[in-house]
This record gives C-alpha cells, structure tokens and sequence, in this order.
C-alpha cells in the first residue's frame, strides 16, 4: 500500500523561484469588469477572449440562444458555428475553442456535478469535436461571472490569460520562466497567483503541454488543488485535439481565480431540494458502492477483469478481448499496490463517487523527470486498457508512467494508446521496421520504447512527428511511401471520422459498433456505450431494441452534456432495489434525480421527453455542423472491419468456434457447409454477415433519429424540435432534394 508520506516529490516552486517569475512577467494588458452574480444556474454572459488582438469582450447570450441549446455543450456548438465557415480548418485563425459549464454544474451536493464542455473544430477529424472534462477551471469560470468562454485568433508569442474574479480583472500576460509540461506549469501558476497555501484551492488553471506543439493527439489539462496530498492534479479534456489547437494558438494556459466556493453560489430556485437529492444519492454510494464496483478504492479501472471476461477488453490492437496478463492489472492489484487509499478523492466537490484515483509519490523510470516522484492521476479504464493490454503492456509501472507523461505532456491517452497499438501491428505486419522508425521496436508489449516514442513527440523529433499525426493521417503516409496496403490498414486502423477507437471491443455486440460508428464525433463511447446491456446482459436482443437504444440513449448521455454532469453517477453504482424496477437499464430513480435537480436549479419543471427534446436540438444542430464541414453523411459513419469482426487468421482461430457456430445459428449456413469451407472462406462468409449487419442496424437507426437513409435531419424532424432554422435549412435542404426526401 502507497501512503501519503513525507517522501521526496515535485514540489511547488519556492518564494525565490516565484520572485523570479513574477521579475519577468509582463502584462500585455488587462480589463477591468463587474462579476455577473449568477441566478438559477446561469448568468447569461459569454466572455470572449481574443488571444491575437489581446481583447476581452462580454456580452448577453441571447434567449433563444439559451432556450434552444440550453448550455454546455450545446452552447459551445452555437457559439463555434457562428465562428467558423466551411472552409476553417483546426489551424485557421477563425477557428475557436468554445468552452461552456452548464447549469447545474457547480453545485456541491450532488456527485459528478464538475464537468465542463469544450469544442472545437478537430485537427484529427475536420469537424467539431465535444470533450467533457472534470477539474476546477470549468465551475471557476462560471463562479467567475461566466456561462461560457469563447477563445479565438493566434498570439505571435506565448500568452497566459488570467481570469481574477477576486479583483474583477482580465489579463494577458507573458510568463517565460514557467514550464510547458502541464504538472509543473500548473503547480508553478497555481503557487503564482494564490495568496497563501490556503488560496490555492481557489486557483485553476488550463494547460496543455509540450507534446501538444507537435500532436493531433494533443489534449487539455484542467487542474484542481488537492490539499490532502499538496500538490496540483489533472484532470482531461483528452478527445480530439483541443490542446493541439490550444497550442496552436500560443496559449500557454488559462487561469482562473475565485474567492472560495460555497454552498449555493449559483442560487438555485430551490436550494432544499437540491440538497435532498443529494443526500439521497450519497446515502446509495455510502451503501452499495462496495458492494457493486468499489469506485471509491479502484476508480473507473475495476472494470478490467470483468470486461475481459468478456472478450471487451481491446487486446493486441483490438485482435482479442482478452489476455492472461490482464490479470496483472486487476482492482485487487491496482488498490493494494499502486493507489493511495484513505485520501478523500474526486474532481470536483461533495462528490461521494470519489473515483478521480491517482498513484502518490510515483517514481518515474525514464524520460526528463527521470528519477522524480510524481502523482499521477487514475489510471482511468480508459487509460489502462489503451495503454495497457491493447498495446500488450501488462506491468502496472509501465501502464502508469506512460499514463503520467500523456498526462503532463498534453496527449490523449485513448488516442495515444490506440495509435500505438495500430503502429505496433504495423510493426508486427512488416509495415514499419526498424530504419522505418528511427531504430524504435515497436513489438507488442515494449513499453521501453513506447515510451521513448512519446519523448520524441514531446521534443518534436524523429518518428515521433508520425506518430503525433494520429491514425487517419498515419494510414495516408505509410500509403503514399509504398509501406502498407492502405485498404488492409484501414481494415485494422481502429479510427472513424478520423478519431481513434477508445477501448471496447466490440465484435460481437452490434449495439456498440453502432454506439461507435453512428455518433457525432467519432468513435467515442459518451454517446451510447451499450456494451454492457447488448453484450452482457442481452436488454436489446432484436434490431428494433437496437435501433431504439441507438436513438434513445445517444440524446439521453448528450443531456448530461449540456448540463456540466458527469455520466458515472448515473448508472456506474445504483440503487439497491434497482433490479426490481419498471427498466433497471434506465435507473429510473436516478433519472428522476436528475429531473429534480434541473427542476430546483433553474425553477423549470422537465421529464423525460422534454429532457430528450432539449438533446435532440444540439444533437441534430451537431449532425449538420457535420454536414456543413463536408462530413456527417452514411458514407462517413463507416466503420473498420475490425470493428466488427476478425481481420487476419489468428483472429478467426482464437475464437474458430464461436465464429463457425454464428456461421450456422446467425448467418444461415449448415454445419456441413461450414466443415467443407476453407478458413479463408469462413473469414469471407463471416465479413459478408456482418457488414451486411451493420448495414442493416444503420437503416433502422437513422429513421428513428429522424434522419433520411442518406443521414441527413429531414426538414420535417426539424420543424418539429423547432430547430428549422434558416443557417440549418440551407446545409440539408440541397441534399434532401438530391436524395428525393
């Protein structure tokens, strides 16, 4: 067991250093403004920040911009569109990132109350990106007067914005002592503008790192204050590159400053109520998370073992679902060897969940922190089973150093590992070699040079500027120089829409091929990970349950979106009697949590389909800024083969069995037809099934979602949630009529 103790750790800078770095701060400029008090979850204020003119402009968010997109998510999307032109590429200057809370988030009673959304137009997929993160920037910024944060145009030099709500200021300033690598630039600015060791839970800050420079994968970190184990952690805003833009437009960081949070700063319409329902749902936690998935001991990461039993668990690049190294890195491991116990835990406050984990006065074996104690944060299940098995890492020092480095260096850790796992089958495949890669050897299971490889990313050299370029962009290169088949790559290069998978494998649940290739962004399982309910516990047997899952749950997860919500609290540990309900896969005592709580924030009484219609709105608005960026259609809801099913041949054998008996019981063939086909036939037979498939699962979803064949939102659907408008017509309208819809 790892203790908090007075081992030796990074540490924040001294009152010397910090001299120094005030001496050479020079403030560009700086804005005086009068802090809007928010009421019933919203002040009504978009702060826009430009980081080129070095200008801060306030203004009103209309109405019908509140009353259509709600907040969150669906605020950044409106604000982005009216930003970009179909021609904005990530690196334009137009180009923004568009941050936003949401109403509810900020509250303390409740769990997973944190969460903020950011977008952007992806450097991975040309189109707009949602990243969900937790932390403290996101409700500071709210606290600060803020409904949503709006960044634009590029600095010729690095620019740190600071957001001082204690002295009603805005200022830009260039602080060139200070590091790029997140965990110590944002313990540096933390120290920096806290009055005292008090104050500095009242600071923080957003940062990327120096890997975003030189990555599509880069990311952003948000930063909270932990002052159990004194030091400043991270939390991620990992999908998409939002860091890469981040960089790119010479951010160095954002900070941001409060005078302490309190108990009901977003004056809710109903406070009582507020704090009845959370009660409530922390009673549940207190009893049953033990009992369930033991969140608070382990974090998202319990579910290894478990998903491995199921063949979900992306092994070797997605081939398998599992691997008996696995078992290295089970929640009986990770509690009792690697993460601290008995420190209160979790990335925002008041929630019970308490699964933000994280591995104190962690020693660090390679790279420029060599020889340092650091803490790192998670690792998520996320995180461990990309940079994990899925990369044949099965060592939990491995797992965590390589999750540490992503983390400090501004890299996703789903894209991350996912790459490299599609480079080390390259490898495997005779695509990459040695003199290929600069003398990396990027066997399964080499954390040594993986690592190395991230490194290089960091310094912006040797493969490490290939491997920063992210899968879509990797598959075109290897093409191009003659390395590799680009349609055998695309069959095992695990990327949609130009986003890499995050890890489950979903061969045999259609649902989630589905939950991956039918989303908005790109292969990322917030929108409907229905994994566990298709594959495990059989709730959606037939097309039509699929189909209605597919449209159902999609708009129910974006809700969470809009409101600042993080998703575990929902279904991740549930109430006792839970089994016992009308629809236990809904947990409908927590949906009714949720309704009460939008009811006392905001004074507006909601239920389901009202909650779905607010979903709808955004998500339809997403699907044609989509459309509009020259994506969004069927043709980009393709998904790789591996996906679905077995590539190559030692794919097929590892599980032959399974793979013959859905040949004769799913597919329409005898046992004898089956018996006589050569493996290579079985492979084709079994192609051909699922592709059809999936084919099929697509024509029942779109409908549903009001959407032609083709995937475009018909006008009819439209009008219906009120979302006709003019900008919105003029995308689908010239395709509809090409489709005869």
């Amino acid at each position: 067991m790892i203790h908090i103790c007075n081992v030796p750790r990074y540490q924040a800078p001294s009152a010397e250093e910090l001299a120094e770095m005030r001496k050479h701060h020079v403030l560009l400029r700086s804005f005086d403004y009068e802090r809007t008090p928010i009421m019933r979850g919203y002040t009504d204020k978009i702060l826009t920040i430009d980081v080129g003119e070095k200008s801060a402009e306030i203004a009103d968010i209309p109405a019908e911009v509140k009353e259509k997109f709600v907040g969150g998510k669906g605020y950044c999307l409106r604000y982005l569109w009216d930003a970009v032109n179909p021609q904005t590429r990530w690196d334009s200057p137009e180009n923004e990132i568009v941050m936003s809370p949401g109403p509810i988030a900020g509250i303390t009673q409740y769990g997973g109350t944190g969460k903020t959304l950011i977008c952007t137009i992806s450097p991975l997929t040309d189109i707009p990106i949602d990243s969900n993160v937790g932390g403290f920037f996101g409700p500071y910024l709210k606290f600060a007067g803020f409904d949503a944060l709006e960044i634009k145009g590029k600095s010729e030099k690095d620019v740190i914005v600071v957001i001082d709500a204690t002295k009603g200021t805005i200022s830009f300033e260039e602080a060139p002592l200070e590091h790029f690598d997140a965990h110590v630039l944002c313990e540096e600015l933390t120290a920096l503008y806290a009055d005292d060791e008090n104050d500095k839970k009242n600071i923080a800050v957003a940062a990327a790192g120096s890997g975003a420079d030189h990555a599509n994968i880069g990311m952003l970190n948000f930063s909270f204050y932990d002052p159990r184990r004194g030091v400043t952690r991270l939390k991620q805003a990992g999908r998409g590159g939002i860091g890469r833009v981040f960089r790119n437009k010479k951010i160095k960081a954002l900070v941001c400053k409060i005078d302490g949070v309190k108990a009901n700063l977003n004056n809710a319409y109903d406070f009582g109520l507020i704090n009845k329902t959370g009660l409530k749902f922390h009673r549940e936690v207190a009893n049953n998370d033990t009992k369930q998935n033991d969140m608070r001991g382990v974090g998202t990461a319990y579910s290894l073992r478990t998903l491995a039993d199921y063949d979900i668990v992306p092994t070797h690049n997605f081939k398998f679902g599992d691997a008996p190294g696995i078992d290295e890195m089970t929640a009986a491991v990770f509690k009792s060897d690697w993460l601290t116990q008995g420190a209160a835990d979790g990335c925002w406050y008041g929630c019970s969940m308490a699964c933000a984990k994280a591995s104190d006065h962690f020693l660090l074996k390679t790279g420029p922190y060599k020889g340092q104690r650091v803490c790192v944060d998670g690792p998520e299940y996320e995180s461990a089973a990309g940079l994990g098995p899925s990369c044949g890492i099965y060592n939990p020092q491995e797992v965590l150093e390589i999750n540490f480095y992503c983390d400090t260096y501004g890299l996703d850790t789903i894209s991350y590992g996912t790459m490299t796992a599609f480079l080390m089958e390259c490898y495997e495949r005779g695509i990459l070699n040695k003199e290929r890669t600069g003398g990396l050897d990027l066997t399964w299971g080499n954390a040594a040079d993986d690592l190395e490889m991230m490194h290089q990313i960091a310094r912006g050299e040797g493969f490490g500027l290939i491997a920063g370029l992210g899968i879509h962009k990797q598959k075109e290169y290897f093409a191009k120089m003659g390395w590799g088949d680009i349609n055998e790559m695309n069959d095992f290069g695990m990327e949609q829409k130009g986003l890499e998978y995050s890890e489950y494998s979903a061969k045999e649940s259609l649902a989630q091929q589905g939950g991956y290739g039918l989303t908005n962004k790109g292969p990322q399982h917030d929108e409907a990970w229905l994994i566990f309910m298709d594959q495990v516990n059989n709730q959606i047997p037939t097309f039509e349950d699929k189909a209605e899952a597919l449209y159902f749950y999609p708009m129910f997860r974006t809700w969470f979106g809009l409101m600042g919500l993080c998703k575990l609290p929902w279904n991740d540990i549930v109430p006792a009697d839970n089994a016992l309900t009308d629809d236990p896969k809904m947990v409908p005592e927590h949906v009714e949590n949720y309704l009460n709580l939008y009811y006392a924030m905001t004074g507006n009484k909601l239920d389901v389909d009202g909650m779905i219609r607010q979903s709808e709105r955004v998500y339809n608005f997403q699907r044609i800024f989509n459309i509009r960026m020259g994506k969004g259609l069927r043709a980009n809801d393709a998904i790789p083969y591996r996906s679905a099913g077995p590539v190559f041949e030692d794919e097929y054998l590892w599980r032959e069995e399974r793979y013959d008996t859905q040949l004769v019981e799913l597919a329409g063939y005898t046992e004898e037809q089956v018996k006589n086909m050569s493996l290579q036939e079985r492979m084709a037979a079994t192609r051909k099934y699922r592709e059809a498939q999936y084919q099929t699962l697509i024509d029942a979803v779109y409908p549903k979602r009001g959407w032609t064949l083709g995937g475009v939102p018909t006008v009819e659907h439209l009008k219906e949630l009120g979302m006709d408008l003019p900008e919105l017509l003029e995308v689908v309208e010239p395709l509809l009529a090409e489709e005869g819809a």
